[in-house]
This record gives structure tokens, C-alpha cells and sequence, in this order.
């Protein structure tokens, strides 16, 4: 494991956010490992140096319990951002475990976005977190097919491996459902994953499902992802190129049809997609003012 110096690790107060609610964000590591052809956090925007090592901040855990301790306002901490929380290190270092700890201790709540199964290991603090503040867990899921999956997120844990994952998260109360972005033009587009992934996450006992039917694009991300294509997805390329351009925000052609599918397969199975919705849901029950707003 490298290390690199940090000035602060849990950033940024917002009281009305409504990306799932999150109140501060913190990223203990920086870089990631799984490879995902289309990453956005490659961007030159983020300036991160030799993306695909992942680093640990200096001295996380005694840096977060100072910040925790010094805000005057409690909330939801999200993480997984910029680096997935749940990478191969964190087996070893458990940092990840740690920050969930101290956020248990100074009454925090945690909103973890990943792709790994291993969060499951953190089953028992994430119980203690959820009896005094919101726990919620959104595993991403792009592909219904492990063999898709594996061409498109070469080193993450396969997808029945995250439906796997939330079916023992589900099963312990966290709440916890699938972050379905994004969903790759001329890929991952069709009506087939779609419901797959629909139908899977209802029989993983997932509470919600959040979707974007494209992927957005910029700088040198533009240009890892068109390199993957050409040796995962070789007609790929020059479609993207035809129908996008350099646009950021690339739509899927399919979008309007993939979402009228969704909504109706989502809405016979009872399966929430609206962020008001997943955010009134895993924050029920619990005093936070957010709530209001909606």
C-alpha cells in the first residue's frame, strides 16, 4: 500500500442534497482497481495520477475522527465516489471498516455506493449505525450477464456475486438496492438486461433500483473508453462517434422505449426508482429534516 498526505478526508456540508440524500462526502482511498471501461473518475477534471493503483490518504482514521468531531451538524456520509471503498487493500487495512466504526461512534450515517461484495463483511457495524442514523448501500450494477460484466468491469466482482451481496444485506435490514449507471449505448441498451437486471435485484430482495440509460464521456476518459472498445467491442467506436460526437452526455437511442420498460416491470413489482422515493425510504423513521423537503 502507498500512502499520499491529505488535508481532510469528510468534506463538505449540504442540507438539501438530492443525490440520495448525502449530507458530507469522504474518500479514504484514491485510484481503483477494477478497470471499468467507461470510469468516469478517470477524467482529467479529478486530476488523479496512475488511476489504476490504488493509494490510501495518510493517517485516514485518526483524521476522520478529528473531522467528525469537529462538525457541529450530524448526517449522512457517503463514500464510494471516486474510489470504490471496497477494494482488494481494504481486505488487509480494513480503512473502510475503520471510518464506518467512527462514524458509528459520533452518530453519522452512511451511504456507501460499490461494487464489491465484500461490504457484506461489514454487516455488523452497518446494524449498529442503522439503530441511531440512515444506512444505505448502493451496489452498481450494469450488466444481468457475468460474461457482459466481465468485459465491461474486468476486476470488479461479477454481478451475481453484488446480487449475492445484497441478498445477505437485505436479509440482515440494510437498506440497500442497485445503482443501474451507467448503462452503456449499443451495449448494455436492450430490453433482455434490462429486465434482467430488474427481475434479479427483485429476487436479491433489493429495495430500489436507480438508473441512467447512457454514459457520459470527457478528456482522456473519452479516450480510455474508445481503447477498450476497439479491443471488447470493435463495431462499438465508430457508432459512438457517429451518433455523439464530443458530446458529455451520451443517451442511449434506446432510452425512451428502455424507460417505458422499466417503469412498468419496476412498477408490477413494487420496486422503487424516484431518488424522493429511495431517500424517504432508507431515511424513514429517522429524525433528519431532509425529509421535509419533499
Amino acid at each position: 500500500m502507498e500512502y499520499i498526505p491529505a488535508k481532510s478526508i469528510v468534506s463538505g456540508y449540504a442540507e438539501n442534497n438530492q443525490w440520495f440524500g448525502v449530507n458530507y462526502n469522504m474518500n479514504i482511498y484514491r485510484g481503483c482497481s477494477h478497470g471499468c471501461i467507461y470510469c468516469d473518475s478517470r477524467s482529467e477534471v479529478y486530476g488523479i495520477e496512475r488511476f489504476d493503483e490504488v493509494r490510501a490518504k495518510e493517517n485516514a482514521l485518526d483524521l476522520i475522527a478529528s473531522e467528525l468531531r469537529a462538525k457541529r451538524k450530524k448526517g449522512v456520509v457517503g463514500t464510494g465516489a471516486m474510489s470504490d471503498p471496497y477494494n482488494p487493500y481494504e481486505k488487509k487495512h480494513n480503512l473502510t471498516r475503520g471510518a464506518l466504526t467512527l462514524l458509528d461512534r459520533y452518530g453519522f450515517g452512511a451511504a456507501i455506493a460499490t461494487k464489491s461484495d465484500l461490504v457484506t463483511r461489514d454487516i455488523d457495524i452497518l446494524k449498529r449505525i442503522a439503530v441511531h442514523s440512515p444506512a444505505l448501500i448502493k451496489m452498481t450494477v450494469t450488466a444481468a450477464d457475468d460474461a457482459l460484466c466481465h468485459k465491461i468491469e474486468p476486476n470488479a466482482a461479477p454481478s451475481s456475486e453484488r446480487f449475492g451481496a445484497i441478498a445477505r444485506l437485505s436479509e440482515a435490514g440494510i437498506f440497500s438496492g442497485i445503482l443501474m449507471m451507467p448503462v452503456l449505448p449499443f451495449i448494455e441498451d436492450t430490453e433482455e438486461n434490462i429486465t434482467g437486471i430488474i427481475k434479479l435485484a427483485h429476487e436479491s430482495g433489493a429495495k430500489f433500483i436507480y438508473p441512467a440509460f447512457g454514459v457520459t464521456l470527457r478528456q482522456n476518459q473519452r479516450q480510455w473508453f474508445y481503447k477498450m472498445l476497439d479491443t471488447r467491442f470493435p463495431a462499438a467506436r465508430e457508432k459512438y462517434i457517429k451518433r455523439f460526437g464530443n458530446d458529455y452526455a451520451c443517451h442511449s437511442p434506446n432510452a425512451d422505449a428502455l424507460w417505458t420498460v422499466f417503469r412498468k416491470k419496476c412498477d408490477s413489482l413494487g420496486m422503487p426508482y424516484e431518488m424522493r422515493d429511495i431517500i424517504s425510504g432508507y431515511k424513514q423513521g429517522y429524525d433528519d429534516p431532509q425529509i421535509s423537503m419533499f
